[in-house]
């Protein structure tokens, strides 16, 4: 590793503490993963600023102190089953995919599930499924998942996502209009019903169901 690259992956290490991602294992994975290799073109340069970035389709890959918290929150268990709602880039499922079992991605755009594909064969990341699917019906046949994450905005926790978590399964979501401030909201399944808690506030593209048509 060259002194530059070194010296790079050290500072956006503190960035991601500095902005509260703590946990050991989420710090850990977020090393593993280069997030250049998920950034294209001329923003290329950017990949290890704490800022989202555009990418094909009109969406985004989230800034990764963002990536962070909301793997953190997750609090992936190494023999869980996760869901991923909007595979976008990649990166955020190529990270979940050092801390879980399996990884399950889906989304609306066949270009961006393509792409993904290649990237996380390239980095040799076995234990990640991609589909083009409508991600907020989520992925029944696969269902029950022990974490559900969703990179989306929704005006409410999807039905179809809630159902498919299992008992003692959490679920990240952002919940708000996608014009106003949103809230990134965890979800615990429990025996009785489910729990919910505001974590902070965020903003995400909009989940939009159906297929895209790229």
């Amino acid at each position: 590793m060259t002194e530059d690259i070194a010296e790079r992956q050290m500072q956006f290490l503190f960035q991601l503490r500095q902005r509260g991602v703590m946990d050991k294992a989420t710090l850990n994975a977020m090393e593993k993963v280069d997030r250049g290799a998920f950034v294209k073109g001329v923003f290329a340069e950017r990949a290890y600023e704490d800022m989202p970035l555009p990418i094909a389709c009109g969406q985004t890959i989230s800034q990764p102190s963002v990536v962070g918290l909301m793997t953190q929150a997750l609090n992936i268990q190494p023999r869980d089953k996760v869901l991923e709602v909007g595979t976008g880039s990649g990166y955020q499922a190529a990270v979940l995919s050092h801390l879980a079992r399996r990884v399950y991605t889906v989304d609306r755009h066949k270009r961006l599930v393509r792409e993904a594909q290649v990237v996380f064969d390239t980095l040799g990341l076995t234990n990640i499924t991609a589909f083009p699917a409508d991600g907020s019906f989520g992925l029944p046949e696969q269902a029950p998942f022990d974490r559900i994450l969703v990179t989306a905005a929704a005006e409410d926790p999807p039905g179809p996502l809630l159902a498919q978590l299992k008992t003692g399964g959490i679920m990240i979501v952002p919940v708000g209009q996608s014009d106003a401030v949103q809230h990134l909201i965890k979800v615990t399944r429990t025996e009785t019903g489910f729990d919910y808690d505001e974590l902070r506030p965020v903003r995400f593209v909009p989940l939009v169901e159906g297929l895209g048509s790229d």
